[in-house]
């Protein structure tokens, strides 16, 4: 069942990118493509990433900038998308801390790290096995996955780079298309946060 909360919440996220005239939308994900999505790919997207896309599918690729090749959209087309790229997004963030594990990164909560960097890689991908599921909205911004919440901040992931991009998926929108400034005053707590994930924050 799909919060009540959780589907304005994504509701109007989707107005609100609408409203930019910055990006083609087209029609919303329908019931029947979510149950594929989320039985294809393992996950369930939370109540406000759901109702942002059932309201429309966001599309289109960034204007290019002067000698750099593009050839992605930022969006994940989870209709018509390339299953490996969609893949490569979903595991964008696992993969990032095992990067930096490579290099040197270990987590305090996952006991010593093994001497051998291959096993200490090894050791880290089976604790990250059982890290809540991030799911892409837009490039390297996510939200986590979980039908039933909603609320979460918008994170923007880059390895154990990972920071606040919105306290909300609304005001993420309107933070990286609207041209509103990020004000977070400095005792702010997240409404929600996911675990793991917000160790690095």
């Amino acid at each position: 069942m799909i919060s009540t909360a959780g589907s304005a919440l994504g509701t109007r996220a989707a107005h609100r990118l609408a409203q930019t005239g910055f990006w083609p939308i087209e029609p919303g994900l329908t019931d029947a493509e979510f149950a594929r999505i989320e039985h294809k790919y393992g996950f369930e997207f939370s109540d406000d990433h759901r109702a942002f896309l059932a309201a429309g599918l966001p599309t289109g690729s960034p204007p290019p900038e002067p000698g750099v090749f593009q050839s992605e959209t930022p969006w994940s087309d989870w209709r018509n998308g390339d299953p490996v790229e969609l893949r490569e997004r979903l595991n964008w963030p696992v993969d990032g801390v095992l990067f930096d594990v490579g290099h040197g990164y270990w987590h305090d909560t996952w006991g010593e790290r093994p001497n051998d960097q291959a096993e200490a890689i090894s050791a880290a991908r089976l604790k990250l096995s059982e890290v809540p599921r991030m799911v892409p909205i837009f490039s390297h911004r996510y939200l986590p996955a979980g039908r039933g919440t909603y609320g979460h901040p918008v994170l923007s992931m880059h390895q154990t780079d990972i920071i606040y991009y919105g306290p909300d998926l609304f005001d993420y929108i309107q933070q990286e298309f609207g041209g509103a400034s990020l004000d977070i005053a400095p005792n702010w707590t997240p409404p929600a946060a996911v675990p793991f994930w917000r160790d690095f924050l």
